[in-house]
């Protein structure tokens, strides 16, 4: 059966996909690209531009996750001809399958148990436009693979081949597992900051944080190696721990700066920890502008009320 609210669900998740990736860039997230310094030869501009360019295509109806991911792609390579958020893609496109295709009679069901069920459709033509896109983004770090290279045709679903990329790809192991990081470490931190009257940049930059110091930041370990990861994991949890997100901006943001300019003084960029926090903005405003719970009664994990986010 037709869905006529399907084109004002994909309009609502193209405006909380750019809302998301605006929301990241004017938080002070050390070592990445924010609104207070750029780095790593990228501006803000580049990420703003590459969200506005990608929304459309990303969110457009009737696509499956596989075509969202390289429509998305390709517009953020039209517009800024450089790999600005290809893990950002990678990791939103479920989500927006989710909240866009879900079907009408699960719509009671929480965003999670929807993102579920995409997750366990997914097919061998996914995993083969989400491999062009990466080829299409040349993201640094990229080699091969000894089973289900994104250089090779695709032989399994699109969660198998991530699945298979797990244990050192935070960004795939959110396949794997249902986005159990985006869920508990980010929407959980989220919505429990907003509780008690946290900013909004005090959010993201708690979610940042949560994520850097949970475990190694992905996209330095391809680049640097396991041991520097793990060294900035540590410098990023000991910041964490004095981080206070009810301080006003001009007494918790010194500590940020700091650590910012170290990692980029030996040229640091948490990109994974950055792409997961867009991811966990994106599944809060969703759930909100879309009307649908985070979780449902019937699902497991953290039980959050819904509120304004």
């Amino acid at each position: 059966m037709a869905d006529p609210d399907r084109d004002i669900r994909a309009d609502a998740a193209a405006a909380a996909f750019v809302e998301a990736c605006r929301a990241e860039l004017q938080a002070l997230k050390p070592g990445n690209v924010h609104i207070f310094a750029a780095g790593h030869a990228m501006t803000v501009e580049d990420f703003l531009a590459s969200a506005n360019a990608a929304a459309p295509a990303l969110c457009h109806p009737g696509q499956s996750v596989g075509e969202r991911i390289l429509a998305g792609e390709a517009a953020t390579r039209r517009a800024v001809g450089c790999n600005t958020n290809l893990g950002i893609l990678l990791l939103a496109a479920p989500l927006v399958h989710a909240a866009i295709e879900g079907p009408a009679a699960a719509a009671g069901d929480g965003l999670r148990r929807q993102l579920a069920r995409v997750l366990d459709r997914l097919t061998v033509a996914d995993a083969e436009a989400a491999f062009a896109a990466i080829r299409l983004a040349a993201p640094a770090g990229l080699g091969r693979a000894a089973r289900h290279d994104v250089h090779e045709p695709a032989s399994v679903t699109l969660r198998v081949a991530m699945a298979e990329a797990a244990a050192h790809d935070r960004i795939a192991r959110q396949y794997a597992e249902d986005y159990a990081d985006v869920f508990e470490l980010g929407v959980a931190t989220a919505f429990g900051l907003r509780a008690i009257g946290a900013d909004p940049e005090a959010i993201t930059e708690a979610i940042y944080l949560k994520f850097l110091s949970a475990f190694p930041d992905s996209h330095i370990s391809r680049k640097f190696g396991t041991a520097v990861a793990e060294q900035v994991c540590r410098e990023a949890a000991a910041v964490a721990s004095a981080f206070q997100p009810l301080a006003p901006a001009a007494e918790r943001r010194p500590a940020l700066a700091k650590f910012d300019r170290a990692l980029k003084a030996r040229g640091l960029n948490p990109g994974t920890s950055a792409d997961l926090t867009v991811a966990g903005l994106l599944a809060a405003r969703l759930a909100h502008t879309l009307g649908r719970p985070i979780v449902s009664s019937a699902e497991r994990g953290v039980t959050i009320k819904q509120s304004e986010f």
